[in-house]
């Protein structure tokens, strides 16, 4: 028989593809086998989220595993910062069911190693990607001689319980938050973590359902945070929180029904942190975010370092570094003190204990944080993208005033305005963003910069 062609579903950091046209249970169980020979681990943990597909996929993947030899965990219904708590408690690899905001047909896998430490292309995804290849034409390898034992045990209480021991937030003032969970975990994790807290939570979607009846569990989309804002101001609550799929991003928005910028979310948690651990140490933040970020970093004391966008990119700054955190345009936000992983709750803990411990609405909170006016990501499809990255190169780098660098595409930095033009990895698409030091600026480079991606 042909061996699976894995090509459409192995990315660069996960597993994901349609259920079951791509991919089934029997690949799955080779795709758990394969992850106990590449890791080499006597134990692993498991878990899903709320898919229809997920539970009958993550248990022939633990049945894969248990049959090289490992010793599985199953912790059932899990947010994916669930799954990494338990990779990073029990210090064992860990597999998270999930396709995170994609529609309901799709599913995949999240793999890490011991201690939530990632698994891409170059740390285990390839050797992974080309035993299962190889099994699925040749049959499934040779059994252990002593299969591993299949256990299950509930995680979500210690999740909780970890995260509350890193925020201090019981003696915050009392706030009233609406919370969309968008069908997604956050309705699984939401109500343990936040119980006994001085908040009044208003819940919208919270029923576990992989369907996504009432929008698609992907907050960056404008169009899924709608509700949401309409029941903040409605409500006349103190915040919103917005959940993706797997609860492992969260996204803000403010008393008046403003989004607030992942970007201030990111310096004001940057901030925190830095007070947290004597106003010193490495914050990492990718080359979109905000030029608030790296200026709150410095006047709190600490160290801005710069990466490429990508979450492989920001663990292994990280890792690296010692960085005490670091954060994203699209709401992941990452934390030492959770082995290295993003956890959108415990951003969302820092939101409310800021917010909580001083007398100001949030969007008062946030201003300090959002200093300047940025376009967003502005997509645009380009077939020869380097002609076009050439074409501004040249337009840019005749003026005076202005540093160009290639870290990730080209970023046009000058004192008043930024521009990076980065080429999508999986599409044949140039990603725009600007900020700049007021929105007439913004606009002007903006269409300036479109004019010369599209022309």
């Amino acid at each position: 028989m042909a061996a699976a062609d894995l090509s459409q579903i192995v990315k660069a950091y996960d597993v994901r593809g349609v259920v079951p046209d791509q991919w089934d249970v029997p690949l799955a169980r080779l795709f758990g086998a394969a992850f106990a020979r590449v890791t080499d681990a006597s134990a692993i943990v498991v878990g899903h989220d709320m898919r229809p597909s997920s539970p009958g996929l993550a248990r022939a993947f633990a049945e894969g595993a248990a049959a090289l030899g490992a010793d599985v965990t199953e912790i059932g219904l899990c947010s994916t910062d669930q799954l990494y708590f338990a990779s990073g408690e029990l210090d064992r690899p860990g597999a998270m069911f999930t396709a995170s905001h994609n529609p309901a047909q799709y599913n995949g896998i999240k793999m890490c190693r011991a201690g939530a430490a990632p698994v891409g292309q170059d740390t285990g995804l390839a050797e992974i990607r080309a035993l299962v290849e190889e099994w699925s034409a040749t049959g499934a390898p040779a059994p252990a001689a002593t299969p591993g034992e299949i256990t299950s045990r509930d995680t979500l209480a210690d999740y909780a319980a970890y995260l509350l021991s890193l925020v201090e937030v019981a003696s915050i003032r009392p706030l009233k938050v609406v919370v969309d969970a968008g069908n997604g975990m956050g309705g699984h994790t939401v109500p343990t973590v936040f119980s006994g807290l001085p908040l009044d939570v208003v819940p919208m979607y919270f029923e576990l359902d992989g369907t996504f009846p009432n929008h698609e569990a992907n907050p960056l989309d404008p169009a899924n945070v709608v509700d949401l804002q309409a029941r903040v101001v409605g409500e006349g609550a103190d915040l919103g929180l917005a959940f993706d799929g797997d609860a492992d991003r969260c996204f803000v928005i403010d008393e008046n029904g403003a989004p607030v910028s992942p970007s201030a979310i990111t310096a004001l948690v940057a901030a925190r942190e830095l007070a947290k651990h004597g106003g010193e140490g490495t914050i990492i933040h990718n080359l979109i975010t905000s030029w608030s970020v790296p200026e709150v970093v410095r006047e709190h004391g600490g160290t801005p370092v710069r990466t490429r966008v990508g979450h492989s990119f920001i663990k292994e700054e990280m890792a690296r570094s010692g960085a005490i955190f670091g954060g994203e345009h699209s709401a992941h936000y990452y934390f030492r003190d959770f082995w290295n992983a993003d956890t959108g709750m415990l951003a969302a803990l820092h939101v409310l204990a800021a917010l909580g411990t001083q007398p100001e609405p949030l969007s008062a909170l946030v201003a300090q944080y959002d200093r300047y006016t940025g376009s967003g990501e502005i997509n645009s499809t380009v077939e020869d993208q380097s002609a076009r990255l050439a074409a501004l190169e040249a337009f840019y780098g005749e003026r005076p005033d202005t540093t160009l660098d290639h870290l990730d595409g080209l970023t046009v930095t000058t004192p008043d305005w930024w521009l990076n033009v980065r080429a999508s990895n999986t599409e044949p698409l140039l990603r725009l963003n600007v900020e700049a030091r007021d929105q007439a600026t913004t606009a002007k480079i903006r269409d300036e910069a479109l004019a010369l991606i599209r022309a």
